[in-house]
């Protein structure tokens, strides 16, 4: 058999099934998605991978009404669904006379990807738009259902907390899911104490900010893409002597980044300030652990030595790729322009200055920088003092308009719609309250050895991360007055959970919360909730799960809509 896949499911399934593992299962062939001919494969059955698209139907037609039926022998087609089948896509291959050429019309329910130990993810990446602009639920379905599973898997989870419209609609659709399956009552210890369902627009100041972690920052600077991430090759060239840089390396170097990678484990979640001091000292300790081949004299010594080998060698190799990658950040981080950017975001997230044209951000869009780069900027403006005044919101717009093309008009009012730049409704700016209230503002941050959450933007706490934390201990109670200030309900459900699977706690015994965060998480937030896993007296172990991973350009970049210039 032979797989055609829908390119963007390709990253995802990477995760779940090698193609070894496929091979292992007589899968001769992989394409891409493509309209035309399908390729010549000396196959009996194809089958097609999909997301529910339309615009993915035409091709697939294509194809379909392409194939030679003249050939022998004929091929077989089969169509898998991914994570649901779609009534409607099938009536669109109906429409155009192609249903009837798939023998099987499934659908494959991959609902949470495992990216990490501790994270989950739908890769889902339209999710944030479809419910907050589009009114269109299908993804908090999805969430319910992947919820579901986990639960049949993990047991029941006891209490789920929430906060925002989306969770509150979330949680609505597993209870309704348990009624509607009394079978799905498992007799399994949970595993799980708590769930907390946040949605994103409860925190819509976080994804804007940059990221300073470093996976924060290798996702900011060249994006990760389901765990890998792809770096310009020259610094990974191997130096030879007295060569001199001839034929350097033109493919980008492409990397997996996650926990299995020791070194990586341990400073992926660190400030990025933090992390040379770690890589010299873990040089130094593999430098040493090198030299100890001289000492070796017996041959049991030896043996030891040669046995440790392998793992040095990883290690060795690990660390240079990751001095590496610290090297491009630098180079990044120490310019003049990541400064000014940094300085005016960090201005806003302590408030000052919030509510007037600022002139950094009108400077670079006289410079013409990135689009997105500039609406990060006004959004996070925009958030820090709850809509802009009806002034300096149509200053800017005007000044994007102008400068950036007439045809963001649209991207500039679905960014409206979301929530994300819009006018102040009221008269009154409640961040400030918000911000000290939440502690989201600390100004002795330590980079080196953090005691808060906030070093994962050096100074701002990520509000998200902070409900979390406040939710274990005291309690959401403590802060009443400042859920009312943020967009949708918060609300506590229970789970019966059958007699017997009551758990009783040990002393010192951590709870573990299942963070789902609706519409999207940075790798900044991970990072927090890592941090209060490990905290002493935190109590609380953190897992994490998502519709999507997110930065703020991949987020405002899902906001905007494409337009075409006229052909003419």
């Amino acid at each position: 058999q032979a797989i055609v896949w829908d390119e963007y499911l390709t990253g995802p399934f990477g995760l779940i099934a090698q193609y070894s593992l496929l091979k292992e299962h007589e899968v001769e062939k992989m394409f891409t998605l493509k309209p035309g001919r399908l390729p010549p494969a000396d196959v009996k059955n194809i089958i097609f991978f999909v997301r529910p698209k339309l615009e993915l139907m035409d091709i697939i037609t294509d194809n379909v009404v392409r194939e030679d039926r003249g050939r022998s022998p004929q091929r077989d087609f089969h169509i898998l669904f991914v994570p649901r089948r779609s009534l409607l896509c099938e009536q669109w291959l109906k429409e155009q006379g192609v249903l009837g050429s798939f023998i099987h019309r499934e659908q494959y329910s991959l609902d949470l990807i495992p990216f990490d130990g501790d994270l989950l993810s739908m890769e889902s990446e339209s999710a944030f738009k479809e419910c907050y602009l589009e009114s269109d639920q299908t993804s908090l379905y999805h969430a319910a259902k992947g919820l579901m599973t986990l639960q049949a898997l993990y047991g029941t989870i006891p209490q789920i907390f929430g906060k925002g419209d989306c969770a509150r609609h979330v949680a609505n659709m597993m209870i309704r899911m348990k009624r509607e399956f009394p079978g799905s009552q498992n007799s399994i210890f949970p595993v799980f104490d708590t769930l907390l369902l946040l949605d994103r627009n409860v925190d819509l100041l976080t994804p804007l900010a940059t990221q300073l972690t470093y996976e924060g920052l290798i996702d900011e600077i060249y994006g990760i893409q389901n765990t890998y991430v792809k770096l310009p090759p020259e610094k990974f060239a191997p130096k030879k002597q007295g060569e001199g840089g001839k034929d350097l390396p033109t493919e980008p170097k492409k990397l997996q980044l996650n926990s299995a990678e020791e070194l990586y484990a341990e400073i992926r979640d660190k400030n990025f300030n933090a992390v040379g001091s770690v890589l010299s000292k873990k040089a130094k300790i593999i430098s040493a652990a090198f030299e100890e081949r001289h000492h070796a004299k017996t041959v049991g010594e030896i043996k030891q030595f040669v046995s440790q080998l392998p793992h040095m060698q990883a290690a060795r190799s690990s660390l240079a790729n990751h001095t590496s990658i610290a090297e491009l950040i630098k180079d990044i981080t120490t310019s003049e322009d990541f400064f000014d950017n940094l300085t005016v975001e960090q201005e806003f997230m302590s408030g000052i200055d919030t509510d007037k044209v600022n002139n950094y951000i009108e400077d670079c869009i006289a410079q013409k920088h990135p689009l997105i780069k500039i609406l990060r900027l006004v959004c996070l403006q925009s958030v820090c003092n709850s809509g802009l005044k009806q002034k300096v919101l149509d200053h800017y717009k005007r000044e994007i308009l102008q400068t950036y093309g007439y045809e963001h008009i649209l991207t500039l009012n679905n960014l409206e719609k979301a929530g994300l730049l819009k006018p102040q409704t009221g008269g009154r700016n409640n961040y400030p309250t918000i911000r000290k209230t939440l502690r989201l503002w600390m100004d002795d941050v330590n980079e080196q050895n953090p005691n808060d959450i906030s070093y994962v933007y050096s100074g701002y706490a990520p509000l998200s991360v902070r409900l979390a934390q406040l939710l274990a201990r005291p309690g959401w109670r403590s802060i009443e007055e400042v859920l009312k200030m943020l967009p949708g309900p918060h609300f506590e459900e229970r789970q019966q959970l059958p007699t017997g699977l009551q758990k009783k706690r040990q002393h010192g015994e951590n709870r573990v919360t299942l963070v789902f965060f609706l519409g999207g998480v940075t790798y900044a937030e991970i990072a927090a909730l890592r941090f209060l896993s490990q905290m002493e007296d935190g109590g609380t172990e953190y897992i994490i799960a998502t519709t999507k991973l997110i930065n703020g350009t991949t987020w405002i970049k899902s906001l905007m809509e494409k337009l075409e210039p006229a052909p003419f």
